[in-house]
């Protein structure tokens, strides 16, 4: 999967992002030579490599569908059925089997749910802090205090472990991606 330095540059990336690239290329300005996604992964991360990808030309299939993939693997967290049902029709569209009306109308459904989430969420937080506080005025401040530490640094390694895990899987994705990509460029 390529694009060229013309094409990232006319989506206006960050400074330090840009300066990055061009460092690792050799390289003082842009140009049109073909640039495969893989390196803007190897110099400058999963980040602006993603971010490149809408300098992509001629892969919109691919690219959508790699963002379902990564959108599926925390499937397991989506409660509502919107916004699997989003999925399905984002993987349909990039196959040529949904319309953008039934795209759009996805979309839209899939923002109410990510809306009443976060109300959701908000809520439980709200409750879950009246609950901490009520606990740490009945029990010693400095049990409550070890405890939430405790507790939250179980929490921190966790999610970054899980972090690290998920963003590994993502770059070996999208580099098996743009190898098949480019396997088929070569025989086109």
């Amino acid at each position: 999967m390529k694009t060229t330095l013309n094409q990232i540059r006319a989506k206006s990336p960050c400074t330090e992002g840009w300066q990055k690239l061009l460092s690792h290329l050799g390289k003082t300005k842009a140009d049109d030579e073909p640039l495969s996604i893989v390196t803007v992964l190897d110099s400058n991360g999963l980040d602006d490599a993603l971010w490149c990808l809408q300098a992509v030309k001629g892969r919109d299939r691919e690219i959508r569908l790699f963002g379902v993939w990564c959108a599926r693997q925390v499937q397991h967290l989506m409660t509502d059925q919107r916004s699997l049902d989003a999925l399905d029709v984002a993987e349909r569209f990039a196959n040529g089997a949904a319309t953008e009306e039934e795209l759009a109308a996805a979309r839209a459904a899939a923002w109410d749910a990510a809306r009443a989430a976060a109300w959701d969420a908000a809520r439980a937080a709200a409750r879950a802090a009246a609950w901490d506080a009520a606990r740490a005025a009945a029990w010693d401040a400095a049990r409550a205090a070890a405890w939430d530490a405790a507790r939250a640094a179980a929490w921190v390694a966790a999610r970054d472990a899980a972090w690290v895990a998920a963003r590994d899987a993502q770059a070996k994705r999208l580099r098996e991606i743009c190898a098949e990509c480019d396997a088929v460029a070569a025989v086109e």
